[in-house]
């Protein structure tokens, strides 16, 4: 899969990703949860975790957003009984780790993953369903959720194990 979307001077594309984007997707990715606050430590068990992109890649779906020749974002696609997997369910593609290097943020490339991952939902024959999980407070990537239609499933709610913070389930139903 490869979507190109033309801003005014430069080329976004999304597609999947390969083993050269892995440390830049591992970057992103730490970047990305560090800048909006997310985690504090960058050598918190999480960010090493997420770091982790070919043993990721190995059991689930990764797209990146490249600009001019530079990956700028990445989203992993997990099908349910993945290790990956948090909520999916029967029918569902659930999605983590939807993030954008900080430097180009509110640019757009948000948006086309989002937008690409649900035309990959649509492919797969047995996906009636896109879910996430995303922060309670998380207030801007809530709003590009609700904003392409997904719905809160407050029923699936639930906690981050040992801890008190809360993690919101969204759903699109295709």
């Amino acid at each position: 899969m490869t979507t190109a979307i033309h801003p005014e001077a430069s080329t976004l594309v999304i597609r999947e990703a390969v083993p050269a984007d892995y440390p830049h997707i591992a970057r992103i990715t730490v970047a990305s949860y560090l800048d909006a606050g997310h985690f504090e430590d960058p050598n918190h068990e999480y960010m090493q975790f997420v770091q982790q992109v070919a043993a990721r890649h190995a059991q689930t779906e990764i797209l990146v957003a490249e600009r001019d020749g530079v990956v700028i974002g990445s989203v992993t696609l997990v099908r349910p009984g993945s290790d990956y997997a948090d909520i999916a369910l029967e029918g569902e593609l659930e999605f983590r780790m939807l993030v954008v290097d900080p430097k180009v943020q509110r640019s757009g490339a948000g948006r086309a993953l989002l937008n690409a991952l649900i035309a990959r939902a649509r492919e797969i024959e047995d996906v009636h369903t896109v879910s996430l999980t995303t922060g309670g407070h998380w207030v801007a990537a809530r709003a590009l959720y609700e904003a392409d239609g997904f719905q809160h499933a407050s029923e699936r709610d639930w906690y981050v194990p040992n801890t008190e913070i809360v993690l919101v389930v969204y759903t699109l139903k295709l």
